[in-house]
């Protein structure tokens, strides 16, 4: 696995332990919400500038892309 590689991987266990500590949810909810809704390719396409920014504009983005998500699957 190349540095890059694995600084998304490491960028993306990040925000699943975050994601899981903001919303008080098992690890298990975290990957089935961010399965359901694409978030894991989501974070990794946009590594570069997500990953320089603080916790909370990540998990407001998570959350914002989710919604839009939502929307498009309705």
């Amino acid at each position: 696995m190349d540095k890059k590689t694995q600084d998304i991987a490491y960028f993306i266990s990040f925000c699943i332990e975050q994601y899981k500590n903001e919303k008080k949810k098992t690890g298990a909810e975290v990957m089935r919400r961010f399965d359901e809704y694409g978030i894991l390719d989501f974070l990794a396409m946009n590594y570069e500038v997500l990953h320089t920014q603080n916790r909370q504009w990540i998990m407001e983005e998570i959350d914002n892309f989710i919604e839009a998500r939502k929307e498009e699957m309705s």
